[in-house]
C-alpha cells in the first residue's frame, strides 16, 4: 500500500486540460508566460542544489488546482520543432499539493509530499493476473493502431505503478479521466482503473466498427443498386428507340396517366398529390411502392364508366320468369324498381341531392330457393354487371372497408375490389351469406356494412385504402340469408326484406323439368333425346324422395338418377333412349324416403293412438312437420309433475305448462278426466331429440295431444296445426305461416288449423298450395279440439297410454 514522506518546495508549472503522469516525456512551450516562470524559478533554484530543475506539474481545470502534482525535471530547454522556444520535462513522482509558501522567480511555489507508490514483490497472484491482462488489451489496441514498436516498450514494463501510468499516452482518454488516474495513489488500484478504462474503449471500438461495416456495406449495395437501374433505365431507353416508342409513352410516367385518365375532380386532386410524394421520394424509399400500389388501383376503378339499363320492362320480367320459376315477390319487386327508374330517368331524375336510385334487397330464406342464383338473373334482366361478394365467415373489418395503405400488403375493401371486378359504377352487388358475417378482436364486418348498404349515405362512402369518397348510389344491393335474426338489427333496418319460404310442389316439378333435368343431363353426357324424365316421376322425386324448401336434394336426386341411368347403358344393361316414369324410381334409387303419413298404413301412423299431435314449425331449412307426444306415468310407480323432453327451449317450456294449465283447470267443461293430471305424472315429448326446438306456436299442439290422451280419441291424421295458446284458452298468432302450410302440403296433409289472426298471412300462400288445403281459422282452443279430435267411442272408457 502506498504511504507518504519527502517534504518538497516547488514551483507550479499549470497545465490547463492536459495531464501528466509519472514516466511520460513531454515538450512545453515556454512562450507560455506561467511555463515559463515556472522553467526559470526552477533553474535559479538549482543553482544552488545538486541536480537537475524541477517544477510541480498540476493539472489546472476551469481554474481550480488539483489536489495531486507530480514531480518533473527539466532534461532539455531549447526549441521545439516549430522554432518556438520550449523545454523538455520528464514526470518523476507524484506529490501531494500542501502550503503555498516563497521562492525565487515570478512562479508560484508550494509545498508538497512526495507519495511512495512501490509495490512489494513478488506480486501477489491477481495482481499478475491484472498486469497480464492490461498488456494483453493494450497489446489488441496498440496493434490495431499498428504502433507495434511501442507493443515491446509496454511489454517490458514489469512495475505496476509504471504499466498503469504509462496508460497517460492513451488519446481517447479524457481529461477527467487522466485526473482520477493521477489521483489514484494506490499503483493497484490504479491498473484496475487503467484496464477498465482500456478495456471500455476497445467495446466502443468494436462496436463503432461494426456499425462502420453494416453501413459501409448499405452504402455499397445501395450503390451498386443506383448503378443498376441506372443501368436498367439506358436499356428501356434504347429498347424504346428501337422499337420507335417516344419516351413519354412509358408506363411508369404516373402524371401523365392521372392527367391522361378520366377522373372525378376529388380524385384527381388527391391522385397528383401522391403522383407529386412518389417524384420526391427515392427509388429506395417503401413509400414508394405504396404509392405506386395505390395510383395503379385509382387508375384501374371505373370512375365514370356506367352501364345503361335495359328499360324494356316486358323484357326483364320475361327473363326473370325464364331463368326462375315462382319467386313472385322478388320478380314483381325488380320490376317495380326498374319501372321507377325508366320514370325517373324520362322525367330527367337520375340524379337527386347527389344521390342516384340504387336499391338494397334482402333476400332471406331457407337453402336451396334460388336466392344465390336469383342475384345473377337480376343483373341480366338489368343489362347491368353482375359481381358476387361472399361473407360467409368473414371476421375482419377491413375485409369490408379496407386496410390502411401503410400496413404492407394493404388491399382496398370487398366492395371496391367488387366495383372495380366489375368495370362499372352500377353493377349489381350480391352480399351472399350475409347472415354467416362473424365479429371479433379485429372488428365487426356487419358495423361496416351499414354504411354501405345505407341508400342515404353510400354516395360518399369512404374506403380505408382508397381514402377519396366513392358513390354506390347506384349501385344494387342484393344480400341473401337464411336466417333474418342473424342480421344485426340495424344492418336489416337498412335493407328491404323480401322473403323466400320455398317452392310448391307444382314449381319444383316445372323447375326440375326446364333448369335441373337440362343441366345434369350435361354433366352426365347424355342428350335430350337418349333419357327423359315423366312429370309423374319428377313429382314423385318432389314429394317423396326428397322433403325441403328448396330444389338442391332434388337436383342431386335428378343427378343420381340419370348417372345410374348412364352406368347402366354403359354396361349393356339398359337400352337407350328411356323414358323414367314413376314406377321406375324404385329400381333405380331405392325407396322413397318421405312417404306422406296419409299414405302409410292406418296401423302405422303416428297418429294411431291417443296422446299424439301433428303440428308445423319453421327451422333454418324451411317449414317442417313437427310431431308431439304425451304419455301418463303409472300413479303407483311414476312420480306427479311434467316432464319434458326433446331439446326445448325456455319458450316451449313454458307452452307445455299453459297447456297443461288450462286443461286442468277447464278439464271438466272438455269432459276431460282431469283427476290423473293431479295424480300421475305427464311426460311431454318432441321426437327428432337431437334437433333444438323453441317458440310458443306449438302450444296448441301439446294442448291437443294432452286432451287426445286424456279422452282417449285420436287426433286425425289429415290434420296439422300451429298457434300459441293462452291460459284462458285464446288461440293467439304466429309466424311463418306461409313456410308452414308449405311443409304441410310437401307432408301430404290435408287440413290445417291455424289463428285467427293469421288469416290475413293465407294471401302469401300460394293458390294452388291453398287448393289442396283446407285451412280453418280459430281463436279458441275448444275449436282446435273440434276440429283435431276424432268422435267419441260408444261410451267405452278411453285406454290412456302409460309412460314405461
Amino acid at each position: 500500500m502506498a504511504s507518504t514522506s519527502t517534504p518538497l518546495t516547488l514551483p507550479v508549472l499549470p497545465l490547463d486540460g492536459e495531464v501528466v503522469l509519472p514516466g511520460m516525456v513531454v515538450p512545453l512551450d515556454l512562450s507560455d508566460s506561467e511555463v515559463r516562470a515556472a522553467v526559470e524559478a526552477a533553474q535559479a533554484a538549482a543553482r544552488t542544489t545538486p541536480g537537475k530543475p524541477r517544477v510541480l506539474l498540476v493539472p489546472r481545470i476551469d481554474g481550480t488546482y488539483a489536489n495531486t502534482g507530480v514531480l518533473g525535471t527539466v532534461e532539455q530547454v531549447g526549441r521545439l520543432a516549430d522554432g518556438d522556444p520550449g523545454a523538455l520535462i520528464r514526470g518523476r513522482g507524484r506529490v501531494r499539493i500542501g502550503a503555498g509558501t516563497t521562492g525565487p522567480g515570478a512562479a508560484l511555489w508550494v509545498e508538497g509530499t512526495s507519495v511512495d507508490e512501490t509495490v512489494p514483490e513478488p506480486l501477489p497472484g491477481q495482481v499478475a493476473e491484472l498486469v497480464k491482462e492490461y498488456k494483453a488489451l493494450a497489446t489488441a489496441w496498440l496493434r490495431k493502431r499498428g504502433a507495434w514498436q511501442v507493443v515491446d516498450r509496454v511489454q517490458a514494463i514489469d512495475d505496476v505503478s509504471a504499466l498503469a501510468d504509462n496508460s497517460g499516452y492513451s488519446p481517447f482518454l479524457t481529461t477527467d479521466q487522466k485526473v482520477e488516474l493521477l489521483e489514484t495513489t494506490d499503483p493497484v488500484a490504479r491498473l484496475k482503473l487503467a484496464t477498465q478504462q482500456l478495456r471500455d474503449h476497445l467495446a466502443e471500438q468494436d462496436v463503432a466498427e461494426t456499425i462502420a461495416k453494416d453501413v459501409q456495406e448499405g452504402v455499397d449495395k445501395q450503390q451498386r443498386e443506383f448503378l443498376l437501374r441506372r443501368q436498367l433505365e439506358a436499356v428501356r431507353k434504347e429498347l424504346r428507340e428501337l422499337n420507335g416508342e417516344q419516351e413519354g409513352e412509358e408506363s411508369d410516367d404516373y402524371r401523365a396517366r392521372v392527367e391522361a385518365a378520366d377522373l372525378p375532380e376529388k380524385v384527381r386532386e388527391a391522385a397528383l398529390k401522391e403522383v407529386d410524394k412518389l417524384e420526391r421520394s427515392s427509388d429506395q424509399s417503401p413509400e414508394g411502392s405504396w404509392i405506386r400500389t395505390w395510383l395503379d388501383t385509382v387508375l384501374e376503378m371505373p370512375w365514370n364508366e356506367r352501364t345503361e339499363d335495359a328499360y324494356d320492362i316486358q323484357g326483364a320480367k320475361a327473363v326473370l320468369d325464364a331463368e326462375h320459376a315462382g319467386l313472385e315477390d322478388v320478380k314483381e319487386r325488380i320490376t317495380e324498381y326498374l319501372a321507377v327508374r325508366k320514370r325517373r330517368n324520362d322525367r330527367g331524375l337520375g340524379v337527386i341531392g347527389g344521390r342516384r336510385g340504387g336499391a338494397v334487397l334482402a333476400l332471406v330464406g331457407p337453402p336451396g330457393v334460388g336466392k344465390t342464383s336469383l342475384g345473377e338473373s337480376v343483373a341480366h334482366a338489368m343489362g347491368r354487371k353482375f359481381v358476387r361478394v361472399a361473407l360467409g365467415g368473414v371476421r375482419d373489418e377491413a375485409e369490408i372497408r379496407g386496410h390502411r395503405r401503410t400496413y404492407v400488403g394493404a388491399l382496398p375493401g370487398r366492395v371496391v375490389r367488387a366495383i372495380k371486378e366489375a368495370g362499372s359504377m352500377n353493377p349489381v352487388v350480391l352480399l351472399d351469406e350475409i347472415d354467416k358475417v362473424g365479429s371479433d378482436f379485429r372488428g365487426d364486418p356487419a358495423a361496416a356494412l351499414l354504411e354501405v348498404l345505407d341508400p342515404a349515405q353510400n354516395h360518399t362512402f369512404r374506403d380505408h385504402y382508397l381514402e377519396v369518397e366513392l358513390d354506390l348510389s347506384d349501385v344494387v344491393f342484393l344480400a341473401t340469408a337464411n336466417v333474418l335474426e342473424a342480421i344485426p338489427e340495424a344492418l336489416a333496418d337498412r335493407m328491404e326484406i323480401v322473403r323466400l319460404d320455398g317452392y310448391t310442389e307444382d314449381e319444383k316439378v316445372v323447375i326440375a323439368r326446364d333448369h335441373l333435368l337440362p343441366r345434369q343431363l350435361e354433366r352426365a353426357g347424355l342428350g335430350a333425346d337418349e333419357v327423359t324424365i315423366d312429370e309423374s316421376a319428377l313429382r314423385k322425386l318432389a314429394g317423396e324422395y326428397t322433403r325441403e324448401a328448396g330444389v338442391r336434394t332434388l337436383e342431386r336426386s335428378v343427378a343420381r338418377l340419370l348417372r345410374k341411368i348412364a352406368a347402366q347403358h354403359e354396361l349393356g344393361e339398359r337400352e337407350l333412349p328411356f323414358t323414367v316414369r314413376d314406377e321406375d324410381l324404385r329400381d333405380l334409387i331405392g325407396r322413397p324416403h318421405h312417404v306422406p303419413e296419409s299414405a302409410q298404413d292406418p296401423a302405422e301412423r303416428r297418429t294411431s293412438v291417443p296422446g299424439v299431435a301433428t303440428g308445423l314449425a319453421v327451422t333454418g331449412a324451411g317449414g317442417d312437420v313437427l310431431y308431439v307426444e304425451a304419455s301418463l306415468a303409472d300413479p303407483e310407480t311414476g312420480a306427479a309433475g311434467l316432464t319434458l323432453t326433446g331439446q326445448l327451449g325456455d319458450v316451449m317450456k313454458e307452452s307445455a305448462q299453459i297447456a297443461l294449465s288450462f286443461l286442468r283447470s277447464h278439464g271438466a267443461e272438455l269432459e276431460l278426466p282431469v283427476a290423473d293430471l293431479k295424480d300421475r305424472g305427464v311426460h311431454i315429448h318432441f321426437p327428432a331429440g337431437a334437433v333444438p326446438k323453441d317458440g310458443p306456436s306449438a302450444g296448441i299442439t301439446m294442448t291437443t295431444a294432452l286432451a287426445s290422451l286424456l279422452s282417449g280419441r285420436l287426433v286425425r291424421t289429415d290434420v296439422a296445426m300451429t298457434g300459441e295458446v293462452s291460459l284462458t284458452g285464446r288461440v293467439l298468432p304466429i309466424g311463418g305461416v306461409k313456410q308452414k302450410l308449405l311443409a304441410a302440403h310437401r307432408a301430404g296433409v290435408t287440413t290445417v288449423i291455424i289463428p285467427k289472426r293469421n288469416e290475413p298471412d293465407l294471401d302469401d300462400v300460394p293458390a294452388e298450395v291453398l287448393d289442396k288445403l283446407d285451412v280453418h281459422a280459430v281463436t279458441d282452443v275448444r275449436q282446435v279440439l273440434e276440429l283435431a279430435l276424432t268422435p267419441a267411442t260408444n261410451g267405452a272408457a278411453p285406454e290412456v297410454p302409460v309412460a314405461a
